[in-house]
């Protein structure tokens, strides 16, 4: 969680000016910058591969699991998170009067005199994300979230006196597996305790009485996105209770004017499709079904050639085509799978008479890290519609210097 004092911007939109809750966000920059901060390429000296001491090497493969290679799904999410949150904070400026109607009163009631500004009207927008295990969903969501403060302090705005003191950005919880509104709304509450830094509110009693106070809370926090993860635990088979779990968050989208941000595994997108309105809700900011990469993928040549990279074998084993077709067959475009599979295939080498990685010693490290996804069906069914690609240009993966740099630009497959 990471918490900033507010440093404001000036707004693009003549909308957006003098609201302290755009300004305060991160200002809007080039792909190209954005992407430097998603970039996490651990240090890495070809000393260290030539240490003598194979436990000593065998730690350093830790290091893998740190990477992160922006992928070229990575720009589309970015930005339309970055839209969402504007979009939604742009109908509450502390200053308004309106936003004063929208704090002091419940969602479903308006003061008699209308505020000369006008009554709330929420821009909150659904979006949704849906991929299978390993394709990188969670990992572009915690660089993509990640690059706004979880929470932004204000005092004064401009010389002007603030009421608002604590802003939270956005949160992150899980879907509940029976799918409880209760469960739900308990987890959002003690998530925004955290991150305002306060005592655990104490839950309301009756389910009405709950969905009033998390309201109220996330109101006066004002909250900027609300991220679901594992919303595959949705499901439309029993009577009732998913489709009121479903209504309550698209209350919060179209009552308090919160985005929700819909992460999930498959068949999440088939339960949606059922209905238009949820379809056409969850789908009105962002939609993007994440999927494995195919071999000749700019994505995948990019992610396995900064993978590969990270060898401490005390032999340096170039990356061949041969080498790259193995990797992408084992974990069939899984990136999860593939770095798991590299770092164990170096992990079952290193101190042995000869540390080249093979494809052997690929197919070695794939069984010893993914003995139990390579069992799954998904993964059975995903080998045998695989198709053998035309080999493209072979690639000379250079030696790895100390430090390594986040490419300039990304592009697009």
């Amino acid at each position: 969680m990471r918490v900033e004092n507010a440093v404001y911007h000036d707004a693009i939109l003549p909308e957006h000016k003098g609201n302290p809750l755009i300004e305060a966000l991160p200002p809007k920059l080039p792909w190209h910058e954005v992407m430097q901060e998603f970039c996490n390429y651990p240090d890495y000296s070809e000393e260290i591969a030539a240490h003598p001491d194979p436990l000593f090497r065998d730690e350093y493969l830790n290091r893998i699991d740190e990477l992160r290679q922006p992928l070229t799904d990575y720009e589309r999410c970015f930005r339309a998170v970055e839209r969402a949150i504007k979009k939604g904070y742009s109908a509450k400026n502390p200053f308004s009067p309106t936003t004063a109607q929208f704090l002091h009163y419940p969602v479903d009631e308006r003061p008699d005199i209308e505020p000369r500004t006008g009554f709330f009207q929420p821009r909150g927008d659904g979006l949704t994300l849906v991929g299978d295990s390993g394709v990188g969903k969670t990992s572009m969501i915690e660089q993509v979230m990640g690059y706004f403060p979880s929470l932004i302090q204000h005092s004064v705005y401009r010389g002007k006196r603030l009421d608002l003191r604590k802003q939270v950005v956005w949160i992150k919880v899980d879907c509940p597996s029976n799918s409880s509104v209760r469960d739900l709304c308990e987890e959002i509450l003690s998530t925004l305790d955290i991150t305002l830094g306060e005592d655990k509110t104490k839950p309301a009693g009756t389910i009405g009485a709950l969905i009033r106070q998390l309201e109220q809370c996330m109101k006066s926090s004002f909250l900027g996105m609300l991220v679901i993860d594992e919303m595959q635990n949705l499901k439309f088979k029993r009577t009732g209770g998913e489709n009121n779990l479903l209504k309550f968050l698209h209350r919060l989208v179209n009552k308090l004017g919160v985005p929700v941000f819909f992460i999930a595994n498959p068949p999440f997108d088939q339960s949606l499709i059922k209905e238009l309105k949820a379809a056409r809700r969850a789908e009105s900011g962002y939609h993007y079904t994440m999927s494995i990469l195919v071999r000749e993928s700019v994505s995948w040549n990019a992610f396995i050639e900064q993978l590969w990279n990270y060898q401490w074998t005390n032999v340096y084993t170039e990356l061949t085509e041969e080498l790259n077709d193995t990797l992408h067959m084992l974990s069939v475009g899984n990136i999860d799978m593939a770095s798991r599979t590299y770092r164990e295939a170096q992990r079952l080498l290193i101190g042995s008479h000869d540390e080249r990685i093979t494809s052997s010693a690929l197919q070695a490290g794939y069984e010893s890290a993914c003995g139990l996804s390579r069992q799954t069906e998904e993964i059975k069914e995903l080998k045998v519609a695989s198709i053998t690609l035309p080999q493209g240009k072979k690639r000379n993966t250079p030696k790895n210097n100390a430090t390594l740099t986040c490419p300039r630009f990304l592009i697009h497959r």
